[in-house]
């Protein structure tokens, strides 16, 4: 069921859980996620983050409840219905994934040769201006091993956004990356979800990332074996209650921790 203070959901999830032969890594999970959106998935370390994320976006499928993704049934319709959910949704996967043999040009021009009829001539043309969006127009010619990680992490959105995606998913755009570099990347999505009206959907727990870009944020813990909180993460801070959350918040270490 939508949620009702989502009146244009992207994303509904409904009472999902994953389970590994004996182990749950979560049970119980429902969200429902607004188009123009930035929504975050945090919570510590092991607590099914990164899990959740390859479910909604097609690469595991839950063992318990449903997802759907711009209306449509991701585990329940026929491949063909899947794949054309899976070419309106991009996806920057943490590590960046970034093909080391292509320049950056060519890594942006791949989904479009892969997805559409263009020429090489347009999907560069096309390329060049998902570079530009990302402020890497001058490092089209560029090798992955020539480039930083912040710049590596651009380079792969920009070509998460290929195919002009309405949904966004980025599992740990921040990680590794020094503050100023990790704040550049959250002005960028920040402009981004502005300009484009781009629903995200990101992985985190970067604390002051999550706290810049945020909308509304789902947080998972390990302990609980699902969702501990849920809403807006400034609120969350200042008000919950729950122990977990507001160690989390406020950067307190737990008792055994």
């Amino acid at each position: 069921m939508a949620d009702p203070a989502v009146p244009e959901p992207a994303i509904e999830i409904e009472n999902v859980a994953q389970v590994f032969g004996s182990r749950t890594v979560f049970q119980g999970v429902s969200a429902t996620i607004g188009r123009g959106e930035i929504f975050v998935i945090l919570g510590g370390s092991g607590c099914g983050k990164s899990t959740l994320l390859r479910q909604i976006v097609g690469l595991l499928p839950p063992s318990v409840g449903r997802i759907r993704v711009l209306g449509h049934d991701m585990y329940g319709q026929s491949p063909q219905a899947g794949g054309d959910v899976l070419r309106r949704i991009g996806v920057m996967f943490q590590a960046g994934a970034l093909f080391g043999s292509l320049t950056l040009l060519e890594n942006v021009m791949l989904p479009l040769q892969v997805h559409t009829d263009l020429p090489d001539e347009a999907c560069a043309q096309v390329a060049m201006v998902k570079l530009a969006l990302v402020g890497l127009g001058d490092f089209a010619g560029a090798m992955p091993a020539e480039i930083s990680g912040g710049m590596a992490k651009r380079a792969a959105i920009a070509r998460a956004l290929a195919l002009d995606p309405p949904v966004l998913f980025l599992d740990e755009p921040s990680a590794g990356l020094d503050p100023i570099t990790s704040a550049g990347l959250d002005r960028l999505i920040l402009d981004l979800k502005r300009d484009l009206g781009t629903t995200f959907v990101v992985v985190t727990h970067e604390l002051a990332s999550i706290l810049a870009i945020a909308d509304r944020c789902l947080m998972l813990d390990r302990a609980a074996r699902g969702v501990i909180a849920a809403g807006d993460p400034r609120v969350l801070r200042e008000a919950s209650a729950h122990p977990t959350v507001r160690a989390f918040f406020r950067r307190q270490p737990q008792e055994g921790a």
